[in-house]
């Protein structure tokens, strides 16, 4: 599983990051984010790309598992 760190990056990077590692079309990928409006626009475009999205909150942060 690959992971993208967006942490720290403000919108639209998160999502450019995403789709960067999404076209490597690999099964799954961990996305760490620290921003609600990049964890709302990485889920949402990943779902778009075809991935179902899980999303654990901890102290802030957000881990995003995407899987095929």
């Amino acid at each position: 599983m690959r992971t993208i760190d967006t942490r720290g990056l403000s919108c639209p990077e998160p999502v450019i990051l995403t789709k960067k590692a999404l076209a490597a079309n690999e099964d799954s990928y961990e996305v760490l984010a620290d921003r609600v409006t990049s964890r709302d626009n990485i889920i949402g475009f990943a779902e778009d790309y075809g991935y179902k999205a899980t999303c654990e909150a901890n102290n802030g942060e957000f881990k995003i598992i995407l899987k095929k």
